[in-house]
């Protein structure tokens, strides 16, 4: 926790962009560490998985990971993905061709397949959903 007694969230889109540049790379591996040691909750995010495993820094940052969220992958990301992260083929089936909302869970040593049916007709989702052409302006 931090002096405030309450945990921070930092969001990172394009995160794969940070981990191109060396000094980027290396400066994001200690905002990793170290948010998590004063009980930050650092979330990288992007879609370019190939991009964000070609960073020799991806390793430190899986290291200090207790938690990730993944959906459908490409073939190529898929392959590279499983022998970094111990997925069996089965597992593999669960981000494979998927339709949106479903995908794996890795938390500690537990990998868990989820679908996840939100509800397109509520105003969180109006909020949430990040398909141009469902939002309203």
């Amino acid at each position: 926790m931090n002096r405030g007694k309450k945990a921070t969230r930092y969001y990172i889109d394009e995160f794969h962009l940070l981990l191109k540049e060396p000094q980027t790379a290396s400066y994001s591996v200690e905002i990793w560490k170290r948010f998590r040691k004063w009980g930050g909750i650092p979330t990288g995010i992007t879609q370019n998985v190939k991009d964000l495993l070609a960073s020799r820094e991806i390793e430190n940052i899986f290291e200090n990971s207790e938690f990730i969220y993944m959906l459908s992958q490409a073939a190529g990301d898929r392959i590279e993905l499983a022998k970094r992260l111990n997925i069996s083929d089965h597992q593999l089936s669960y981000v494979t061709h998927t339709n949106p909302g479903e995908g794996l869970l890795f938390f500690g040593n537990v990998t868990i397949p989820f679908i996840d049916k939100f509800p397109k007709e509520t105003i969180l989702y109006r909020v949430m959903t990040t398909k141009p052409e469902e939002v309203s302006s």
